[in-house]
């Protein structure tokens, strides 16, 4: 295994309530989304309690004895249909972009393909194969809770609990990678939060997607979809690496396939 720097924040937290520290330019667009627009709905909450607290005050019984008989007020009700119509129209243009810019395909330098099975991902790097043909491939599983201190060594800085698995997929940092997510069984879904990605596992199809990863570290995630009993038992973990780390890892791989 290749140690990478390891960052606390590109795992789970006890009770965290914002997000996981960006490692990809479609994270970071999430995560900036996700502030511009908690900025109109604080604004669109407090000018709506405002206006429900000036009702009650301004129309209780003992203000105002005598009610106005008026039903209907053309102005106002323009005024209250057109305004959240802009305001929609102004949060879509930059939700779609974000949209298709998840869904963009870029010209891909290497391929990591990730089998979701009950209840454990194995992974194939289709880009690199020995002299006979073979590719690399492994499978991943969970390291039970009673194993953690075994594994404690330099290259497993910071376990966790539920999060920690036997062989991490290794990525370099800085390159355009498609993965290509597929089931052997039923539904999983592979999601790592700290990349953005967040892709359903489907039998019989292929669904893919692509990651720039811009910085070293340990990116943990899980299946989100529910997959069964041992559904919380199936995590992911991403070791990013430098481009040099990612060629002796591939070179050491390669020659355990001989």
């Amino acid at each position: 295994m290749i140690s990478s720097v390891f960052v606390k924040a590109d795992a789970s937290t006890p009770w965290q309530l914002g997000f996981q520290d960006p490692a990809t330019p479609v994270m970071e667009g999430v995560i900036n989304f996700h502030n511009d627009l908690m900025i109109l709905v604080v604004g669109v909450g407090v000018f709506v309690g405002y206006v429900m607290w000036s009702t009650v005050r301004h129309f209780e019984q003992s203000v105002n004895p005598t009610p106005n008989r008026v039903q209907h007020g053309t102005r106002l009700e323009i005024v209250w249909t057109v305004t959240p119509a802009i305001i929609l129209m102004c949060v879509a243009v930059p939700s779609f972009a974000l949209l298709y810019s998840v869904d963009e395909i870029v010209d891909p330098e290497m391929t990591l393909k990730a089998v979701g099975h009950q209840w454990y991902w194995s992974y194939e790097y289709s880009d690199h194969c020995n002299e006979e043909g073979e590719f690399i491939s492994f499978d991943s599983y969970m390291v039970p809770s009673e194993d953690l201190l075994d594994v404690a060594d330099a290259d497993h800085q910071g376990i966790f609990r539920l999060l920690e698995v036997d062989n991490r997929v290794v990525l370099p940092v800085e390159t355009h990678v498609r993965v290509v997510i597929t089931s052997a069984d039923v539904l999983h879904c592979w999601a790592v939060p700290s990349l953005g990605v967040k892709l359903d596992a489907c039998p019989g199809r292929l669904n893919q997607t692509s990651v720039y990863i811009k910085r070293p570290g340990v990116f943990y995630g899980q299946c989100s979809e529910i997959c069964g009993v041992n559904h919380g038992f199936m995590p992911i973990v991403v070791d990013a690496v430098t481009r040099d780390q990612y060629a002796d890892w591939i070179n050491l791989k390669l020659e355990d396939l001989e």
